[in-house]
Formats: structure tokens, sequence, C-alpha cells
């Protein structure tokens, strides 16, 4: 308990920080970044002060940290040079601008950081996991942070070709999955859940990829990156929809 307090803390600071930052800049994309960064700080802190097994500590202050602070540098890069997010502007218009609103809405994500921490701290807590759980977390966590990286790289080539304006990307990953950089982001939580096999706390690791696939699917992932598609793509999205499928990647519809 100690230690999400610290984690939770530290985070509701951070994003205090970012929400003053989105006041001055009118970009709530800002707070993506944060929660990356808020997740990279808490791998590190639970990794130095948890008191299970060597192997299981490294495994998350190496593998969790790096996660979330490509996903964070891949983010800022994306709030620094482009207007706020069309999922952010739809919000920002449905409030009316209201900053109380956006204020509870950046320390929400904090609380959420102390969330996702949680598989996190039944990893650093396991006192002996095996090497073959080990191995299998590492393996799982490479397949999930490349296919990640190359489905956002995708994209981006996609998107800084003049030529795509207004058009949906169905190229490489993109084929097979309306998100598959979602898909890999979920993958990825799997692999703290084989690792917390045999754990005291083992139900936590299931937290990762359970709520992970409920927010993605039905809250914050999928359901407004659609939405704000549908607004700006219109028929060519629709068209998308329903060849290609949602989430777990396969083959699109002739």
């Amino acid at each position: 308990m100690q230690q999400l307090a610290w984690i939770w803390g530290l985070t509701a600071l951070l994003m205090a920080l970012g929400w003053q930052w989105q006041r001055r800049r009118d970009n709530a994309g800002i707070v993506d970044v944060l929660w990356s960064t808020g997740l990279a700080m808490a791998a590190l802190l639970l990794a130095l002060t948890g008191s299970g097994a060597i192997g299981a500590r490294l495994l998350v202050g190496v593998l969790a940290t790096a996660w979330a602070l490509r996903l964070a540098l891949h983010l800022w890069a994306r709030v620094r040079s482009e207007p706020e997010d069309g999922r952010y502007r739809a919000l920002r218009a449905h409030w009316q601008g209201g900053q109380l609103k956006f204020f509870a809405f950046f320390q929400f994500q904090a609380l959420l950081v102390v969330l996702f921490a949680l598989p996190l701290a039944a990893v650093v807590a396991h006192p002996a996991p095996a090497a073959w759980q080990l191995g299998s977390a590492v393996v799982v966590w490479i397949v999930a942070v490349a296919g990640e990286a190359l489905a956002d790289a995708q994209l981006a080539r996609f998107r800084n070709d003049p030529a795509n304006r207004g058009k949906t990307c169905r190229r490489g990953l993109w084929r097979y999955s309306r998100h598959p950089n979602y898909f890999f982001e979920w993958l990825h939580w799997c692999s703290y859940a084989i690792a917390a096999i045999g754990a005291p706390l083992a139900w936590l690791g299931l937290l990762g990829p359970v709520v992970m696939y409920l927010f993605l699917r039905y809250i914050s992932g999928i359901p407004f990156t659609e939405q704000q598609a549908l607004r700006t793509r219109g028929e060519d999205y629709r068209d998308y929809q329903r060849r290609t499928p949602m989430l777990f990647p396969w083959f699109p519809k002739d």
C-alpha cells in the first residue's frame, strides 16, 4: 500500500502539471504521454522497492519501464507536432472547455496508473518465479513491443503521405486488424500475468490483460478512436469496419 500511495502521489502531481500544460496550449493529448510516463515511474519504483526475487524485479524494472517510455516518446512526438487529437477536441467541445472537468479527467488518469501498477506489484512480490515463466514473459513482451512499434511506424508513414489525407490505412498490420497497436498493447500485459503465476498475489497479474481489454474495447480506446475515424473518413472507414477485424488480427473479408 505504501508503494501504491507513492505512485499515486507522484502521478497526481505529474497530471496536475500536465493539466496546466494543456490549459496553455489547448492540447489534452499530453495526458496520454503522462499516463505512460507515470507507468514508467511506477515500474521503476516497484522494481526498486519490491520484496520478490531479483529476476522478477528486473523483469518489471527493465521491460515495463522500456515499454512505457517507448510509448511515451512515441506519443510525445505526435502531441508536440500535431494539433489536438480529434478525440480530445470532441471532448473539449462536449465539456464546453470546462477546465474543472479536464482537471478531474487528468486526475482520473493518475488513478488508472495505480490500477495498472497492480499487475506489476504482483510480479515484484513473487519470491521464486520459474525460469520458464520469466522466459515466456520476455518472449511475449518482445513480440508485443515489436508489433506495437511496427504498427505505429506503418501508420505514421501512411499519415505522413499527403496523398493519403482522408483515407484509411490498410497497409501491413492494419490490413488484419483495425487496431493492431491496441492489440499488441493488450498482449504486452499478458507477459506480467505469466510472470505472476505462483506469486502470493498472482490474481492481480490477470488485471493487466483483463482491464486493458475492457478499456480498449469498451471505454477509452476503440469507441473514441472509431467515432473520430467515422467523423473524418466517413464511408471509407465504414467499409474498413465491414472488412477488417476490430482488435484481434485475422484475414480481412473480400
